[in-house]
């Protein structure tokens, strides 16, 4: 398989993977059960995996619509930030999974120790990995525009800056049941994972953030 291409991109096999898995759970709600984030549970019967299965489920369409629009708007940019990056297109490969799974693992780990007492509580979505996706990308190119709304543009820098406010804000006040904090957690984890690969990308990183935007 040419992981370069378009249709075959490591991206679009997970993309394809997550929206038949949470097709099923949608379906059955039996392997919901079994795949969902439930602090409790793991810490109960050692069923450690649910910190990754968690991540291949969701709410409903639109949770996942969102979550793999945004995963294949930055997912398929980022593999072809990573493989010159990295020693062989096969490592590159290794570190784009251990970006996007190790986001969705990492990010439930302040849940689980807030929540392993709460039976009440549970989580799902890939919304840990996305963030970390998306980071990465920041990382990479800190002054390119996003397009809020498809039309108003941000530097990236910029809106990662204030989504890692909104959701440490959102998380202390604590009002709905979102996991915000798994949010802000893929996204430090997507900025330090890609760095600490290859530390000259800190440097590149520190260098292009203080050159500041290329149309100034």
């Amino acid at each position: 398989m040419n992981i370069n291409s378009e249709l075959l991109s490591l991206t679009n096999l997970i993309i394809l993977v997550t929206c038949l898995i949470s097709y099923m759970a949608f379906k059955d709600r039996s392997k919901k059960a079994q795949l969902i984030f439930h602090p409790v549970t793991i810490g109960e019967k050692n069923e450690y995996y649910r910190f990754l299965t968690s991540g291949f489920i969701h709410a409903d369409g639109w949770h996942l619509g969102v979550n793999m629009f945004v995963l294949w708007s930055f997912g398929n940019a980022i593999e072809r930030f990573y493989y010159p990056h990295y020693l062989s297109e096969t490592w590159g490969i290794t570190m784009y999974l251990g970006l996007y799974f190790g986001g969705i693992i990492v990010s439930s780990i302040p849940s689980f120790l807030q929540y392993r007492n709460a039976p009440h509580y549970s989580a799902l979505g890939a919304s840990g990995g996305v963030s970390a996706v998306v980071f990465a990308i920041i990382f990479f190119e800190p002054w390119e525009n996003l397009y809020l709304y498809a039309a108003i543009p941000i530097p990236q820098i910029i809106a990662g800056l204030g989504y890692l406010y909104y959701s440490w804000y959102m998380d202390k006040k604590g009002t709905d049941n979102i996991g915000h904090m798994a949010h802000f957690t893929g996204a430090i984890w997507g900025i330090f994972f890609t760095g600490l690969m290859n530390y000259e990308l800190f440097a590149r990183f520190i260098q292009k953030t203080l050159e500041g935007p290329t149309w100034l």
